[in-house]
């Protein structure tokens, strides 16, 4: 049987050596490159033409999206495995609309992703556990709603206004910065056509994105 050809692109040399070396021990696998960024990712995939690209969604000067997407928009016949240290629905369901064959937590172990690789080789997508749930609650936020739809970290805003906590205490609530919830805010009025909280509130009540 042939070898299904991976290039592999991870920032973190530790982890980068483990998923190649795990990659290597597998007979119908063959690895035909490594990157550090997305840059030299891109310029592997062009010129190798591997079956499947492993990348990490964030790297330097490329990020893994912006990998995806170049190859999609080049019509390249590569399949790309994105991987993340995050559960994120939201990018979960933009990598899948842009063309990514699967979504893997950076918990998965080397044979995981190596199963993956030969998953998505024959043609099918793979997506771990944890990023299913996440794209399923994603999908649910997008249903068709009587309001507008609202991200998940503007939902959770939105519930912790409703409680009557200040600026201050939501960034405490949620481990970021004052600046970052004032920017959410200003987003949340404009989705909900109001300008300030308590209307924020009372629209949200009346549309049903609160209770």
């Amino acid at each position: 049987m042939p070898q299904t050809r991976v290039i592999v692109a991870e920032d973190h040399p530790i982890y980068r050596q483990g998923l190649a070396d795990a990659i290597r021990a597998r007979t119908e696998l063959a690895l035909v490159a490594e990157a550090g960024d997305g840059r030299a990712a891109l310029e592997w995939i062009r010129e190798h033409e591997p079956e499947v690209a492993v990348l990490d969604v964030k790297m330097p000067q490329l990020d893994g999206m912006q990998v995806l997407n170049a190859v999609r928009r080049e019509g390249r016949v590569t399949r790309i495995i994105l991987l993340s240290a995050f559960i994120d629905g939201e990018l979960v369901h933009q990598a899948l609309a842009a063309g990514a064959a699967g979504f893997l937590s950076k918990e998965s172990t080397g044979l995981g992703v190596c199963e993956a690789v030969e998953v998505i080789a024959r043609g099918e997508t793979v997506l771990a556990p944890e990023m299913q749930a996440a794209l399923a609650g994603e999908l649910r936020l997008r249903a068709p709603v009587d309001g507008p739809r609202l991200s998940e970290r503007e939902m959770q805003i939105l519930a912790l206004l409703a409680e009557g906590l200040s600026s201050t205490d939501i960034a405490d609530e949620l481990v970021v910065s004052t600046s970052t919830v004032k920017s959410h805010l200003r987003h949340l009025y404009d989705k909900l056509e109001v300008s300030d909280r308590a209307a924020a509130v009372a629209r949200a009540m009346r549309t049903g994105l609160i209770e």
